[in-house]
């Protein structure tokens, strides 16, 4: 069962972010602040989650939390500054539209910058660890999903309603025939590697 939070006393949100290893497409971060007692039998790691269930679960998350907030680093940004740096980036934006300022920040992974004034804590698969982080786990990767949706229509033979931006065999071979988009990460290995 995931843990309500690290310290009862503090504030406490839960960072993480969706779409690092994509082809295409923002990294988009979210940050969330649950009651202490928040408690959903549905709730756990996105990537352990269907797509129903995420959406099932991104109203209540919204509903529910204290103060929840989602962020974006787009490829451009991703190209410039690599695709760690944009993450964490993504996660200050994130935490810097939070309605209030929490105490602690629970950051899934091992990686990250401090932000001025909160204390942060990195925890390896904190989002199947604490319920913040599976939380903002949900918010981000259904808010990428929907971008990547919204963007197939523009470009549908790259088929990111189905990859969303993923590197699968039929997304690089779209690249291959039809190039590149204002929207892939260019500083990313798009093609699969030649085998001669």
């Amino acid at each position: 069962m995931l843990k309500p939070f690290y310290n009862k006393t503090y504030c406490e949100a839960g960072c993480d972010e969706a779409g690092r290893g994509c082809l295409a497409g923002p990294v988009v971060a979210a940050a969330v602040i649950l009651p202490s007692d928040f408690y959903h039998p549905l709730l756990n790691d996105s990537k352990q989650l269907s797509h129903a269930q995420r959406l099932e679960l991104k109203p209540i998350i919204m509903e529910y939390a204290v103060s929840w907030a989602i962020a974006e680093t787009d490829n451009h940004e991703i190209d410039k500054i690599n695709i760690l740096n944009a993450s964490i980036l993504a996660m200050h934006r994130a935490v810097e539209k939070l309605h209030i300022t929490p105490n602690l920040l629970l950051i899934d992974g091992n990686r990250f910058k401090t932000y001025p004034d909160i204390a942060h804590l990195c925890v390896i698969k904190g989002d199947s660890i604490f319920a913040s982080i599976a939380a903002a786990s949900i918010l981000a990767k259904t808010h990428r999903d929907e971008l990547m949706d919204k963007w197939h229509e523009d470009f549908p033979h790259y088929r990111w309603s189905a990859n969303k931006g993923y590197p699968t065999v039929d997304h690089r071979a779209a690249i291959e025939i039809h190039g590149t988009t204002d929207l892939h990460r260019l500083s990313f290995r798009l093609l699969a590697k030649s085998d001669h």
